[in-house]
């Protein structure tokens, strides 16, 4: 039987009820759609998501419960999920507990019975935009009075809200996989990361050592590492000028990797800038074109703006992906940035690498969890950049 009623408002004045399965209160955030069929607890517990809502668009979430070796992280960090339907009764083996256990458990609102359809249409039309969600305020003004006061994703650092406060050593590979032999020596900082990054650096035959977002760049190297990883996260990139500026000392001091939030703060070091999307990028079956060595692009080339058949002969992946922001195309320096990866829906950059130093980085998620392995093959690429410097 469903739980108790639910009221979910939009800025703009849109609202939808459903029921509580989740959590009581009141929560406010950014409303984004999710379009992956399965993966439900990685997104939960993806730090990404901080100071969002999310909504998926596969109708029926929660039917293989919840286990506790799927968490990408120590906790679930989003402000709401919002789904058609709920699964009461989870059909799994591995599972340890429901899904609506487990967000009461973790004072997460859940409210099912929306009509999601309606609402990931309503986004893509008009965008992601503020909301807010209640199983106590139940009048629409209210509610959309508080979605429009809430303080929505633009300007903010969320990375102090996620990142570890101590570094650590993280020595556990895939499950599927045995660990090659460690060669390498990777710091990885976290600005919010997923612990598939640091699983798949361990198989790839990393030494891996987490450190807090605002380490500086000489309490990183002071380690003597032969890369560092830049992570995935939350928030506003524009809003990281610090960590930005510390990146930016590393560059050309040792080979770096970045991925989403890891390549935006990139993107900026190397003297770009970044901006909002509309209603983003999240889901796993993102289609991103790699270039070849004689299509990628760097700034101002016309291949990275070209219609389909322009791109013909590139590799395309499959990916996933959960990003609000992008690195501008028009802000990166003329001849120092080399574009590899695109977006085939939107054109957005999808893939950066620095032509006089060892770095690079990707917007979408290598290391999945959900989604695709397509693109595992940047770890292994990762390494060779290491064992180039190291030689």
């Amino acid at each position: 039987m469903p739980d108790g009623q639910a009221l979910l408002a939009l800025e703009d004045g849109t609202t939808f009820r459903g029921h509580s399965f989740g959590a009581t209160g009141t929560a406010t955030g950014e409303v984004v759609f999710n379009t992956a069929m399965t993966g439900y607890v990685e997104v939960l517990s993806d730090p990404s998501y901080r100071g969002q809502m999310v909504a998926m668009t596969y109708p029926l979430i929660g039917n293989y419960g919840v286990t506790p070796d799927d968490f990408e992280s120590r906790g679930l960090w989003l402000s709401a999920f919002l789904v058609k339907e709920v699964a009461r009764r989870a059909s799994n083996w591995r599972s340890r507990t429901s899904l609506p256990d487990l967000l009461r458990e973790r004072s997460v609102l859940g409210i099912s019975g929306l009509d999601t359809r309606c609402l990931v249409r309503h986004i893509r039309e008009a965008g992601a935009m503020k909301a807010a969600a209640s199983t106590e305020i139940l009048g629409e003004r209210e509610l959309v009075t508080l979605a429009r006061e809430s303080p929505g994703l633009v300007g903010r650092d969320l990375v102090r809200e996620v990142a570890c406060t101590e570094g650590y050593a993280w020595t556990e590979p895939l499950a599927d996989r045995a660990a090659a032999p460690p060669r390498y020596d990777v710091v990885v900082m976290d600005y919010g990361l997923k612990r598939n990054i640091l699983r798949l650096l361990v198989t790839a035959g990393c030494r891996v050592r987490v450190m807090p977002a605002y380490a500086t760049a000489e309490e990183v190297l002071a380690l003597e590492p032969d890369g560092v990883m830049l992570s995935n996260g939350p928030g506003d990139p524009a809003a990281l000028e610090s960590i930005v500026e510390e990146v930016r000392k590393m560059l050309g001091r040792v080979p770096l990797f970045g991925i989403c939030l890891g390549h935006q703060i990139l993107g900026q070091a190397m003297g770009g800038r970044t901006s909002k999307l509309k209603f983003g990028h999240h889901g796993a079956n993102h289609p991103v074109m790699r270039l070849g060595e004689g299509e990628a692009s760097q700034h101002g080339h016309a291949s990275v703006v070209m219609p389909p058949g322009d791109l013909a002969g590139g590799h395309v992946e499959i990916t996933s992906q959960n990003h609000g922001f992008v690195v501008d195309l028009d802000s990166l320096p003329d001849g120092a940035v080399e574009v590899t990866h695109v977006n085939l829906n939107d054109r957005t950059v999808e893939g950066l690498r620095c032509r006089d130093v060892p770095a690079f980085s990707v917007q979408y998620h290598p290391e999945a969890a959900p989604g695709p392995h397509d693109s595992r093959y940047l770890f292994e690429m990762f390494t060779r950049f290491m064992k180039a410097q190291k030689s």
